[in-house]
């Protein structure tokens, strides 16, 4: 049986690719497991400087499976418990936003419901023109998880985002660019590539710093600003003491290109 979730590591990018196509990548709980189980690993590998998720075939995800819904008998576990088994699912995106390592969604034709929590669950979007992208979980008559209500306000504002998850419109990937849901618009064929670069610049970047950077920036959806302050000052005083810092300062001082190991 062929695997739901596609791992590759290379030059320090690991991709992720959801592989269920005839679906369009509709999470299913084995998709998830696996999901939740290769982030954690990639968290504590330094082999691995930057996480790239996408989904195989013609479409990123299209969120829950909604068939499968269907067909589940809800009377199989309690209320509570399903409560419980839904949120432990959710923590996938929660890895996605904050495990100390960039991640980047690469996006291509549907993402809806749940797979557009995770795209925006990561640090960075990069989609190809093909994109169709919608909160689509009023049309269903759900109300959203996977932390996507939470992504998107933070994203577009509180207004915007209650107008896109009552109306659920789809957008396309011009319209998705305006709003800053996705930062890069690139033709299908070249999004690979594209991607890959992206990637490649980060992972060959000093990965201690772009995880201080990254922790921060979380903070900083958060926080007030004494306390990012205080962690401004301990994170940057940190990124003093490493190898990458020291490196980058013999660059710039003889006037060539940094080469940064990743310490």
């Amino acid at each position: 049986m062929e695997r739901v979730l596609l791992e590759s590591l290379e030059d320090g990018v690991l991709t992720l690719t959801m592989n269920r196509p005839d679906r369009l990548n509709a999470l299913n709980r084995e998709m998830l497991q696996d999901l939740h189980e290769a982030l954690t690993r990639a968290a504590a590998d330094g082999a691995v400087g930057v996480v790239v998720l996408t989904g195989a075939g013609r479409g990123f995800c299209a969120g829950g499976d909604v068939k499968a819904m269907a067909e589940r008998n809800q009377k199989s576990a309690s209320f509570d418990e399903r409560v419980q088994d839904l949120r432990r699912r959710m923590e996938v995106a929660r890895l996605l936003h904050e495990i100390a390592k960039p991640t980047i969604a690469m996006l291509r034709g549907p993402v809806a419901g749940a797979g557009l929590s995770l795209a925006l669950a990561c640090d960075l979007r990069i989609a190809g023109d093909t994109l169709r992208l919608t909160p689509a979980f009023a049309k269903v008559a759900l109300s959203g998880d996977f932390g996507g209500s939470w992504f998107l306000t933070r994203l577009v504002g509180p207004a915007k985002a209650r107008e896109l998850y009552f109306t659920s419109p789809v957008l396309g990937a011009a319209e998705a660019r305006d709003l800053g849901l996705v930062g890069r618009v690139v033709a299908d064929g070249e999004l690979e590539s594209e991607t890959r670069a992206l990637a490649l610049s980060l992972a060959r970047g000093p990965r201690v710093t772009l995880g201080y950077i990254k922790q921060n920036m979380n903070l900083a959806e958060q926080a007030g600003l004494a306390e990012l302050m205080d962690a401004e000052a301990l994170r940057h005083t940190r990124c003093t003491e490493t190898e990458d810092h020291r490196e980058a300062a013999a660059a710039f001082v003889e006037k060539r290109a940094p080469v940064f190991r990743g310490r």
